[in-house]
């Protein structure tokens, strides 16, 4: 078979530091060196709320899936499919193919299966479960999932492993940490106002782009790596808010009291008017970099 197209890395995000502001950032050593931070919590996800960006949110799987090479896979796997948006996706590229979306959501999945009733969905916690399921897949696809699953080193070569000869492991993965919304989360939920009502940081599991390159080289040679910046047109500043509703201020809204969670995304939100320039038209230009790789067994 033709071999993959060596991509290039555009941004590296080494530089990210453990501990700051409320957030950890894992690293290779952490795993390494730490099997205790095995384990996460498991949050409770809103499909309704998560897909007021359907368009936003889809988009990459579009991009992802346009990278695979495969033209008639038989087997697919969709890890982290959510309400099914990337699974549909799929169904509509590759529309022979046997299709399994999982998630560890039961909302999800059950949103899923309304939405998409001739295809099969199941409950799959993707940091413990991935051994029960059969192998032999031509394509494991994931678009904006195992940034919420912890020890990617086991986790890629377990994926990897799921995968037939010839098979391609496609994922795509959030990597806007250094944006303004993620330093304005870090920052107001670790000033001495709010720090007392997050007894545990938010975990981030992502490594950085060198690391991943180094996880798939140890596995295959046919691979590539790609960085996309989407600068997505939201109509205002409360989007953002909403946005992030959906994804990252979950963790920190499901601790919260009604009240406090209104408190605290005002502090958010007030930051975030600072931050966030309108343009002329009174749009935000919401950028939001994300890491692709393919991978081929």
């Amino acid at each position: 078979m033709k071999s993959l197209r060596k991509g290039t890395i555009l941004v590296a995000l080494e530089s990210r530091k453990v501990g700051v502001g409320g957030n950890y950032f894992m690293t290779l050593d952490d795993f390494k060196n730490n099997n205790s931070m095995g384990g996460y919590i498991m949050i409770k996800w809103n499909s309704n709320q998560y897909l007021k960006f359907k368009n936003e949110r889809t988009q990459p799987s579009i991009d992802l899936v346009n990278r695979i090479s495969l033209i008639d896979p038989k087997k697919i796997l969709d890890m982290g499919c959510g309400p099914g948006n990337s699974t549909q996706v799929l169904k509509e590229r590759f529309s022979n193919a046997y299709i399994l979306g999982v998630d560890n959501s039961k909302e999800m999945i059950e949103t899923a299966k309304k939405e998409l009733p001739d295809l099969d969905f199941d409950i799959c916690d993707a940091s413990k479960d991935l051994s029960k399921l059969s192998g032999e897949f031509d394509i494991v696809f994931s678009n904006a999932c195992i940034q919420w699953v912890p020890d990617h080193p086991k986790l890629i070569k377990e994926m990897f492993a799921l995968l037939k000869k010839g098979g391609e492991l496609a994922i795509q993965i959030p990597m806007n940490y250094d944006e303004p919304i993620h330093k304005i989360i870090r920052e107001v939920s670790e000033n001495a106002k709010w720090k007392p009502h997050f007894d545990n940081p938010r975990i981030f599991y992502t490594l950085s782009q060198s690391e991943y390159f180094d996880l798939l080289s140890e596995v295959t040679h046919d691979f590539c790596v790609w960085e996309t910046v989407y600068c997505h047109r939201l109509k205002s500043h409360e989007a953002i808010m909403e946005w992030y509703r959906g994804t990252g201020l979950r963790p920190y809204l499901s601790v919260l009291s009604e009240e406090k969670k209104k408190e605290f995304e005002k502090d958010i939100f007030d930051r975030l008017v600072q931050e966030y320039k309108a343009q002329k038209n009174r749009e935000i230009i919401f950028r939001f970099p994300r890491f692709f790789f393919i991978a081929r067994k």
